[in-house]
């Protein structure tokens, strides 16, 4: 009967599994295929003869590698900004005692609860105020950091035990030592994880850059790409070659990086 309710089982997991890899396995599919197959009844998961000269078509047609320098450019430095702002200020808020402490992590928490959409206009007049529209400054101050990364940086800073902190004090640590040589190094697994999910998030990000950013040479690939889809029209080949060619960062980094994932959302978990 165990052995049943195994197999059932797996067969189930295997079963959702297939239905959320599909859309995946079909996107590939249809990027690797010639303009004869696109069309072809009934439709062929595998294509008799693969090209890659879709990706070749779609790199040259749009300035695709404009947009992934700006999308890289993009992604770095709020990544990089979230990693030091957030870690700074959730090691403060984690091991120092202040005033008004808890009401600034309660402000911390609401922001994360606030959706994007409500404050998007509030946004944007502060970057026209700054003179930064249509500039890549304007997408990256905003984002430069956010609440989650203060989150989970404060909780990854609470489980470090507080021997350690009072060893490095009484060694003669000042508290900006205290945080860079000693507390950051002890939360690398969520520093990784911290900066995958924010690369993700902000190499995907679509909304805000659309609003910002008004000439070509400023678009990120997620603007390029919806440009790109009105280029191409009823070319689904050369659109499905150009959204793979947009995840790839992403999912590269999510393979390389996935040991350390579990580990440092572990880490950065309610304390």
């Amino acid at each position: 009967m165990k052995v049943f309710k195994k197999i059932f089982l797996s067969s189930i997991l295997f079963l959702f599994i297939a239905i959320a890899l599909f859309p995946f396995v079909w996107l590939i599919s249809t990027s690797l295929k010639g303009a004869e197959e696109i069309f072809q009844f009934p439709p062929k998961l595998i294509p008799s003869d693969l090209t890659f000269k879709n990706f070749v078509e779609v790199w040259e047609a749009i300035p695709f590698g404009k947009y992934y320098l700006n999308s890289f450019i993009v992604s770095i430095a709020v990544v990089f900004g979230n990693l030091f702002l957030g870690s700074l200020t959730g090691f403060l808020l984690a091991r120092r005692n202040f005033k008004f402490k808890n009401i600034l992590f309660f402000f911390v928490l609401v922001s994360i609860l606030i959706p994007q959409e409500m404050i998007l206009i509030p946004l944007y007049l502060i970057v026209l105020k700054l003179k930064l529209i249509d500039s890549l400054a304007g997408i990256i101050l905003p984002a430069f950091v956010n609440g989650f990364s203060i989150f989970m940086m404060r909780q990854a800073f609470l489980s470090i035990p507080k021997e350690i902190e009072d060893a490095a004090l009484s060694d003669g640590c000042n508290l900006f030592k205290l945080y860079w040589k000693v507390m950051l190094p002890m939360t690398k697994p969520t520093l990784i994880s911290l900066g995958l999910l924010i690369f993700i998030s902000t190499w995907g990000d679509f909304l805000f850059p659309l609003i910002v950013l008004r000439s070509q040479e400023n678009y990120t690939l997620q603007v390029g790409l919806s440009y790109m889809t009105g280029t191409f029209v009823d070319n689904f080949r050369l659109i499905a070659a150009g959204s793979l060619l947009s995840v790839f960062p992403s999912i590269l980094l999510t393979i390389f990086l996935s040991k350390y994932f579990e580990k440092g959302i572990f880490e950065g978990g309610i304390k």
